[in-house]
């Protein structure tokens, strides 16, 4: 995405695949109905408690297909 983007949805969450297991469901609602939506991960996921980063980055980019 470049950064000229303008978004009508931000989801910030601390981790990847983190906005994708809790809210991917209103993300895909919304993108239905005409919005641009994008997700801010705050990190890599390295204090996670479930999985590594790069299982989380690798759920997260499956999920944003």
């Amino acid at each position: 995405m470049s950064v000229e983007t303008q978004l009508d949805v931000l989801a910030v969450f601390s981790h990847p695949d983190d906005a994708e297991l809790t809210m991917g469901g209103t993300l895909i609602k919304l993108k239905s109905l005409g919005y641009r939506t994008g997700v801010l991960d705050m990190s890599r996921g390295e204090m996670g408690t479930r999985g590594t980063p790069e299982i989380r980055a690798k759920e997260s980019l499956e999920a944003a297909r």
